[in-house]
This record gives C-alpha cells, structure tokens and sequence, in this order.
C-alpha cells in the first residue's frame, strides 16, 4: 500500500532528515557533494540554528542555489561568529576546478527579511535570477550578466574574459550598524579584509546603514558602493559630516536623522544640507527628531519630493506657521504617515493643525500628536475632521492635558472608522494627584478608566480595535 504525503509532510520529513545529519559534524561535511538538493535548505535551517558553524561554512562553499537568504532565521547567540562562518565559505576567487556539484552561489544575502525563502525559486529568464539581488551597482551580478547578455546578443568582439568576470562576481547583502562595540568593529575590519582580499571578485551591497557617531566610523564607508544604500539612519552627526555621505546615496528612499547638535546648523551648513537633500529624487520617508527646525520647515518641504509619504518631526520645535506650510505643500495630500509628536503645536492655535488634517484624510494611515499640548476644546474641534480619516489605523495623542468626559466622546465619534486598529489615548487628568501632569499618578483611577474603555468598545462591538495607554 502506498502512503500519499502533502508537502508539509515531505518538509516534516526533511527536517528530521537534517536534524539526524546534524549528530555529526564530518559526516555532515564530507556528505554535501552527494546528498539531494532538497535537503540543503532544510539542513541549512537547522545549523544555522544549532549554531553550527564549520557546516554553514562548508555549505556556503557547495551550496546548489543561485542565492542563499537568511530570511527570517535569528541565531540565538554567537551571531557575528556566524555570519563570519558563512561570509568565509564564499570561494572567492572561485576554484578553477569546482566541485561536481558546479559553483552556483552568486549572492549571499544575510540581512534578516521574515517575507524572504532561504532561496528563491529557480526561475530563469536568460540567466539566474534572484529578487533580492543588486540593481543599483554596476558591479552588482545582475547588470554584469545584462550587460554581458547585451554584449553577446549584439555580437561584439570577443567577449570571452568579460562573461568569465560576470560568471565569476559575487554579491553580498548586509545591513550594517556602526554602534562603536569591539564585537561590531572587529566584524567590520573581518568584511572589510574580505572584500579586499577579493580583488573586485565581491560586490558589498549594503541597503540599510546605521551610524551612531559619525566621526567614529568614517573608515567602513571607503568599502561601501553609497549607490546602493535605501535606508540611512545616523544620530549624533554634524551637518556636515550627513553632506559627505550623501553625496553618493542615489537611490535614497527612507533617511532618518536623529541628535544633530544645533550648533552645526551654522553658517553654510543648513543649505548646503537642503541642496544634497533635494537631490535625493526617491526619498519616500523623511524621520527627524531633535533636528531643530522652527520656522523653517517652508524650506524643507520646498526640497523634499511631492510623492514622500512618511513625514516624522519628533522635538523639532515646530510651530504653527510650520503647520500652516505643511498644510499647503505639495507633499500633504500624499501622506500616510505623520508624527509630530513632542511640538507645543497647539499653544497657539489648532485651526492650521485642522486644515492640515483635511489635506490628509484621505490618505494617512498612521497618525502621532503626542505631547502637543493639546486641550479638551482643541480635541473637540478637531473630531470631525478626524472622523474623515477613513484610512487611519493607528492614532497616538498621548500625554495631552484630556479629561475623561472628552476622551469618551472621541471613542464614540471613532468607532464609524473601519480601518482603525490601535489607538494610544492620554491618561485623563484626574488619574493624576492634584492635577499635576505626568506625575503623582493614581493607579487605582487609571484601572477604571481602563474599564470604561473596554466597556464602551465592546458595546459598540470594536472588541478588535485596541485602546491603551502606554501605561498598560
């Protein structure tokens, strides 16, 4: 009688296969030129976990795939130690004489991505095809092997020692973050090395680059292709240090400023910043926090693109002649997301702060006002306006001076929004001791409130949509 097995039973299956493989470390090495393709990914799984390093490097070495992700693997320890294992299996240069299995790893992508397979399907157009490889560079696999086809459709010269060189290049995709340990540096100095010794055999691809403390870390950018990078995120930098980075970063989608001292705003360096950001042609997301910019903000906008849909100015000390040009820009009618959290923007004036959430309703998704100083009678005011933001999922206006009466009408109003999922409200001010603000608080006070709000959402049948404090 034969036994018909779904896929999920033939993945069970090769997982205890690998798992059994895993008693013996040489075993397991001296096995891969034989054993079955399909048991490479589930094997590679289980080491990676088990933290069993002399195996990831020998797969590496053999592996049978165009590409090779960690997707959503996370070592458990020793991380660095891994990740050095795997990056020093990469025959680089290849071996003229390869293993029978023949030399197929052209990228080796170790950023963590949960939406990402260990491989990708073995699709092929001309050549082997990756999602995840380089389109940025041109050393980047991908255009090497176009350029390479181009050259072979149109018959030019012989082309003999270029396919050698795009057959031979590697890619490596990592995210990098310049926190100053020694565990970092040293991981940093071994890549380093790695891509030296390579001789232009292994292109680094770094999309997302963290720099805490520029000055500190400006050595690893002389190994870096900036073409390549989509996220910068750096806190504690000059002005000017941001502009020499920037210089090569193209293709820029997502940057994030934090701590910038306030004192390299001086002189040429605020607009020389604003020329190099109006260059950035692909910026989406735009996050600054402590980034001082008071009645200024007319001359950022004027250079960020129209098309940007995220905007974060957290302790930017904006105020309402900011809000007002933020409700006329061209970029206003394209947000999704907008933090203005920790601006007094309401001790003025709300009417610009209400145009402005015309402008966006039909499209934010995510809303932040926290700590702006708003009152009952500012709340009040704009709730009909918020009820037009049919789009909203998650709306935060915490640590703003609201009493419980009001907080209570906004619920109610909110309910009619069917996309809204998680809302983070301000503890009312009579939880707090003779009404002093963020402090004294009353715990027993605030565990009623928070029954009165579970209450009203179930009675309006909004069980799903979750109201806390960032007390709960």
């Amino acid at each position: 009688m034969f036994v018909k097995m779904d896929q999920k039973t033939t993945a069970t299956l090769l997982e205890l296969a690998a798992k059994s493989l895993l008693s013996s470390e040489p075993a397991v090495i001296h096995a891969l030129e034989e054993i079955p393709r399909d048991l490479f990914i589930p094997l590679f799984s289980t080491a990676f976990l088990g933290g069993h390093k002399k195996i990831l490097k020998a797969m590496v070495r053999v592996w049978p795939f165009h590409c090779l992700h960690l997707g959503s693997l996370k070592a458990q320890e020793s991380y660095y130690d891994i990740l050095e294992s795997m990056i020093d299996g990469l025959p680089i240069p290849p071996p003229q004489n390869s293993s029978s299995r023949g030399h197929k790893l052209r990228i080796l992508d170790l950023r963590h991505n949960s939406n990402c397979k260990t491989t990708c399907s073995q699709v092929r157009i001309t050549f082997p095809f990756c999602l995840q490889s380089c389109r940025s560079s041109q050393h980047a696999v991908l255009n090497l092997e176009n350029t390479q086809h181009h050259v072979r459709c149109l018959a030019i010269g012989n082309s003999g020692s270029e396919v050698e060189s795009a057959q031979e290049t590697m890619e490596l995709l990592v995210d990098i973050s310049l926190n100053n340990t020694l565990r970092t540096q040293q991981f940093l100095t071994f890549l380093s090395n790695k891509v030296e010794q390579s001789s232009g055999f292994l292109h680094l691809c770094c999309r997302d680059l963290q720099i805490n403390r520029m000055s500190a870390n400006k050595s690893i950018l002389q190994i870096l292709n900036l073409g390549c990078i989509g996220h910068l995120e750096m806190d504690q930098a000059y002005l000017g240090e941001i502009i020499t980075v920037f210089a090569g970063m193209i293709h820029l989608h997502s940057l994030s400023l934090s701590n910038i001292p306030f004192r390299s705003y001086r002189g040429r360096n605020l607009k020389s910043f604003l020329v190099w950001l109006g260059q950035l042609e692909n910026l989406q997301e735009l996050r600054l926090s402590f980034f001082y910019l008071k009645d200024q903000l007319d001359k950022l906008l004027s250079v960020l693109p129209p098309h940007m849909d995220t905007l974060c100015l957290s302790f930017c000390g904006i105020s309402m002649r900011d809000v007002t040009f933020l409700s006329q820009s061209s970029q206003a009618t394209q947000l999704r997301v907008l933090n203005l959290n920790n601006n007094h923007i309401f001790s003025e004036a709300y009417e610009p702060f209400q145009v402005l959430l015309e402008k966006i309703s039909g499209t934010v998704q995510h809303l932040e006002i926290n700590n702006c100083m708003m009152t009952d009678s500012i709340l009040l005011a704009i709730i009909p306006t918020l009820n037009q933001c049919i789009n909203l999922r998650v709306f935060n206006f915490a640590f703003n001076p609201i009493t419980m009466p009001v907080l209570k009408s906004l619920l109610q109003h909110l309910a009619s929004l069917p996309r809204l999922k998680h809302v983070i409200y301000p503890v009312p001010i009579h939880c707090y001791h003779e009404q002093n603000f963020h402090h004294s608080l009353n715990r027993q006070k605030l565990a009623e409130v928070q029954a009165q709000v579970k209450a009203m959402l179930h009675m309006l049948h909004k069980d799903h949509v979750k109201w806390a404090t960032y007390y709960d």
